[in-house]
């Protein structure tokens, strides 16, 4: 019995449909999805294996038949009959590659618009402040007189802004906000964190699980990439501008932050880690990171209780540190 070209077509349709849902959704070739983002990012790449893999597989079996029905024959040297066009043919492969590529456009910009990538305050003009461009992290020391309630004028990264020693030793943080902010800036070759509500500033993100974070970027020298290949984010860092974005993070881990815009020799060593943990097991890193940097302050800001000259008082200082007493007279004046 001669089944109908028609019936064999809607078989081997059924075979390709099914094949293909399977694969696109049995693939195997993403990182774990660890934030609310990676599902959305992780739906639209599915839905384009389960297209692109139908597609490979009727190209790819149509030129297999092709090459197996027609080919050339022992005794056979005459040429096949001319095609001259088929106009149906035509529209047909035309039409559905468009039909296609528009689908995944639109399904693409809606997880772009999920995702927050259409918010007009997403990037924008960032003041370039004589603060903006010293290093985060760096300590200042000055010398105090026991009278002075004003303390040593320290970068905003790197400790609380607190008026005193005093109340920071009574702060206590209260992660109560909906969301967590956190300033995030590259240089070569790093990554600081900066928790505004506290003014922690790290070399290590933490987050809680299932509480949004909200990240407002910018780099300190050329341009560097945010990428964490398991939350699905990919933004660039760039200098003078501020990038805004956020996610949701939804399994907790260490997760590899890595830089993805190439910004120099030592490109590749530029990570640092992103640990999802627990609203709790947050809360008590930082108040433990409440507790250095108030510790670091307390060694950072020297006192001069005897109103000794800044000479006299640095003295024991700078002697630790090889900076003859001539030369800080030179400074000083």
């Amino acid at each position: 019995m001669k089944i109908p070209s028609s019936i064999w077509t809607l078989l081997i349709g059924i075979v390709l449909t099914l094949v293909s849902l399977w694969y696109g959704q049995n693939h195997g070739l993403l990182p774990t999805a660890a934030s609310d983002e990676a599902v959305l990012v992780d739906g639209l790449f599915n839905t384009m294996m389960i297209v692109s893999t139908g597609i490979f597989l009727l190209v790819e079996g149509i030129l297999i038949y092709a090459a197996i029905r027609y080919r050339r024959r022992a005794g056979d040297n005459e040429d096949g009959p001319p095609v001259e066009g088929n106009v149906p043919l035509e529209i047909l492969w035309t039409a559905i590659p468009a039909i296609i590529v528009i689908g995944i456009s639109v399904y693409s910009f809606e997880v772009y618009n999920d995702m927050g990538g259409f918010d007009p305050h997403s990037i924008h003009e960032a003041p370039m402040t004589q603060e903006s461009m010293a290093m985060p992290g760096t300590a200042m020391a000055a010398t105090l007189s026991a009278g002075d309630e004003t303390t040593a004028a320290l970068p905003d990264t790197a400790t609380p802004a607190v008026d005193n020693a005093d109340q920071m030793s009574q702060m206590q943080y209260e992660g109560n906000a909906p969301h967590i902010q956190v300033n995030v800036a590259g240089l070569q070759y790093a990554w600081i964190f900066t928790y505004p509500e506290t003014g922690v500033t790290t070399g290590e993100m933490h987050v809680p699980i299932g509480r949004e974070v909200r990240i407002n970027m910018t780099a300190n020298d050329v341009i560097h990439a945010f990428w964490v290949p398991e939350f699905r984010l990919k933004q660039d860092a760039i200098p003078g501008r501020q990038s805004e974005f956020r996610f949701t993070p939804r399994k907790a881990g260490d997760y590899d932050l890595i830089c993805a815009e190439l910004c120099g020799p030592y490109h590749g060593a530029m990570k640092a880690q992103v640990v999802v943990e627990s609203q709790e097991a947050f809360d008590e890193w930082m108040q433990e990171q409440l507790v250095a940097s108030r510790e670091t302050l307390n060694q950072a800001v020297a006192v001069n209780p005897a109103e000794q000259s800044p000479d006299e008082f640095l003295a024991p200082y700078t002697k630790d540190m090889g900076i003859h007493p001539e030369m800080l007279h030179q400074v000083h004046h």
